[in-house]
């Protein structure tokens, strides 16, 4: 499991061991935090791009699923630095399948982005087969991602199932990045600080909940066929929305505050989700307002 130490993983590896699987987690601990590894997990501190250690550790460990979570994740980083973003997220993930094809692995489970490979959709929800349009370098490297997947399962039988994301949200999710608009309104509001709107706030997103998330990647352990499919709710809600749910939620008296708009950023997002319930019997169960009482509650209690 890469990235096992980080918001999305960490959350999918306390669910593996609670299956009973035995689970090694790869983080650099960049982004992700020690007190989010689940114990019982064996761990190394390794980044993806240390093609040596990546090969040391699947030599030791023959793992037979990858799951690849580590990422450079931040759309607006991407735009700034292309080179850093695609060394991470394509040569990142090219060292794991050299090492993980000699060790026998039989399968990827691998985070994409259902927003950041289509870009600015005109048909909402977006289906699988909309054309793949990504409007910034992260989406680029997601996409690539995918074809180097279906290039080592035509060269040497590694099944994969790609996970197109909606906007993740919920517990442990860093309040302190760029990305992640629920967790970062959510800190700044609890402080009595007011969060900055980018742009109108009218952007349209797929905000889906991490425990759903984490479903997703159960439900694809047991897939047995090559596949990309959306990960999101359907339904649609825009930056103004989330802020108003979260003042309220708070009990913050913060007030509607816009800035300029972020270069890169998508306008709209929504996934159509149906083939995730054909083909592995998957859907969101946690309303959006479920959700965020969730996190609200993570995020007073919790010392982040």
């Amino acid at each position: 499991m890469t990235g096992g130490a980080g918001f999305i993983g960490s959350h999918i590896v306390d669910r593996y061991i609670d299956l009973g699987h035995q689970v090694v987690i790869v983080d650099n601990l960049v982004t992700g935090y020690k007190k989010f590894i689940n114990p019982q997990a064996t761990f190394y501190e390794v980044d993806v791009r240390n093609k040596d250690q990546i090969t040391d550790i699947f030599t030791r460990e023959k793992p037979e699923v990858l799951n690849h979570h580590a990422a450079q994740m931040d759309v607006r980083k991407s735009v700034a630095d292309p080179v850093f973003d695609a060394d991470v997220n394509i040569i990142g993930l090219i060292n794991l399948m050299e090492a993980g094809k000699n060790a026998g692995v039989k399968q990827v489970i691998f985070a994409s982005s259902g927003g950041a490979v289509y870009g600015d959709a005109e048909v909402l929800p977006t289906p699988e087969t909309y054309p793949t349009q990504p409007a910034s370098p992260y989406g680029i490297s997601k996409l690539t991602s995918e074809y180097y997947l279906h290039f080592y399962s035509q060269a040497y039988g590694i099944r994969y199932v790609a996970l197109r994301y909606g906007n993740v949200y919920g517990p442990r999710q860093n309040p302190h990045g760029e990305a992640g608009v629920v967790a970062i309104f959510t800190k700044k509001l609890l402080a009595g600080d007011t969060p900055v709107i980018n742009g109108d706030g009218l952007q349209i997103r797929d905000l889906v909940y991490v425990g759903d998330i984490v479903e997703a990647n159960v439900k694809a352990l047991v897939c047995n066929k090559n596949l990309k499919v959306n990960i999101g709710t359907g339904k649609e809600t825009n930056v103004n929305e989330i802020f108003a749910q979260l003042v309220h939620l708070t009990r913050s008296s913060a007030k509607e505050t816009h800035g300029v708009a972020k270069k890169g950023e998508q306008r709209k997002s929504v996934l159509d989700t149906s083939l995730a319930k054909k083909e592995f019997g998957w859907e969101s169960a946690t309303s959006f307002s479920e959700g965020l009482i969730r996190t609200v509650e993570y995020f007073k209690n919790e010392n982040n």
